[in-house]
């Protein structure tokens, strides 16, 4: 573990508006600098890639033009909060699809420039790390006052599959990430080798609810191996190996409740490894659109609970991509005294163990 550090506090002048246009997602929150959400909202684009079977860069670069602009006035609006009164603009700047990025940070630093803001280049994965810490007290499955430092991150997604330990404010060590596919992926893809409609892991998960999850045995990729790393790639080809075989409606419900049934083991296992390579935990902390799979929540529970830590998940809806995480990295940042020019550039590939720590502030 690093060495402890001590970070100032900063002050923030009013309520920080968050905007998050890294994929397929369009959105805004504003949060006021303790945390409270005063108001949020996401436009979904479903409709626009769904006739793809996936996102298409290029449709939510524009999409997310077309959307911001009235999402960033529709919260404030809500809030009843003016443009001058705001402490700050927090806008992902990557990792993510580079239209979407250069969309959302370049109306971030036009409304910066305008009233004279601070502005914070938030990465996406500091956002899911940092929402555990979000001082919600009515929102189930976050810790009154936030998750407090170090804590074990299992950071779920369709394009990351990470075990991080969160030690401060930009303070993140890799312990382990998959070595293929990341988890999303692999429910996705497997998910398209059913037959399933796209977006495919939610869709997997309610095919899984009604079928039998003993019933293939399929490969449980590095369960019990040393370290934390994850790979799906075999278990995603055991998948499209068994289809052929598949007679009846029931028989496809059973492979996904198996395939549902497995990741969940693996994810527990890599899980298990990982807390013991970062002894003083204060709790095991789940985020990313996979953390919202019940049969996942429920494995990792369990897990934690064997090792007399709490599971922190963030309420289903603050999984997936949404602005309420970006304005909370931002207050988390902007308390830290961390800001960034506004020719900070996007970067669509971003890992958290380049973010700048809060103690090294200037």
């Amino acid at each position: 573990m690093g060495k402890k550090v001590e970070m100032r506090v900063a002050p923030i002048g009013g309520p920080v508006l968050g905007l998050e246009a890294s994929c397929d997602e369009t959105a805004a929150a504003l949060l006021a600098p303790d945390g409270t959400i005063l108001a949020e909202a996401v436009r979904s684009q479903l409709a626009e890639h769904t006739p793809f079977g996936g996102v298409v860069p290029e449709i939510a670069a524009r999409a997310h033009l077309a959307y911001l602009p009235a999402l960033a006035a529709q919260v404030m609006a809500e809030a009843g909060v003016a443009p001058g009164a705001l402490g700050g603009i927090a806008a992902t700047a990557g990792p993510g699809l580079i239209g979407g990025l250069i969309v959302g940070s370049g109306f971030g630093k036009g409304m910066a420039i305008a009233r004279g803001l601070p502005f914070v280049a938030v990465n996406h994965l500091e956002g899911h790390a940092l929402t555990a810490r979000l001082p919600l007290l009515r929102e189930a499955g976050l810790v009154e006052g936030g998750v407090a430092f170090p804590y074990l991150l299992l950071l779920l997604s369709g394009g990351h599959c990470q075990c991080v330990a969160v030690e401060g404010v930009g303070r993140y060590r890799r312990l382990g990430s998959t070595l293929d596919d990341a988890v999303g992926e692999a429910f996705d893809k497997s998910a398209k080798l059913m037959g399933l409609p796209w977006p495919g892991g939610p869709a997997l998960e309610r095919l899984a609810a009604g079928g039998d999850p003993r019933r293939y045995p399929l490969p449980r990729p590095l369960f019990g191996r040393p370290g934390c790393d994850f790979s799906f790639s075999g278990l995603k080809t055991a998948v499209a190996q068994t289809i052929p075989k598949l007679a009846a409606e029931r028989d496809r419900a059973d492979l996904a409740a198996s395939f549902q049934r497995v990741v969940a083991a693996v994810l527990a296992d890599r899980a298990r490894h990982a807390l013991a390579m970062l002894p003083g935990a204060t709790a095991l902390v789940v985020a990313g659109g996979v953390a919202a799979n019940q049969g996942v929540r429920a494995a990792l529970t369990a897990e934690a609970a064997r090792a007399g830590l709490p599971l922190v998940a963030p309420p289903v809806r603050l999984c997936t991509d949404n602005a309420v995480m970006i304005a909370w990295a931002g207050i988390e940042r902007l308390r830290a005294g961390l800001t960034d020019p506004l020719d900070h550039a996007p970067r669509p590939r971003w890992p958290l163990e380049e973010l700048a720590p809060a103690g090294d502030a200037a």
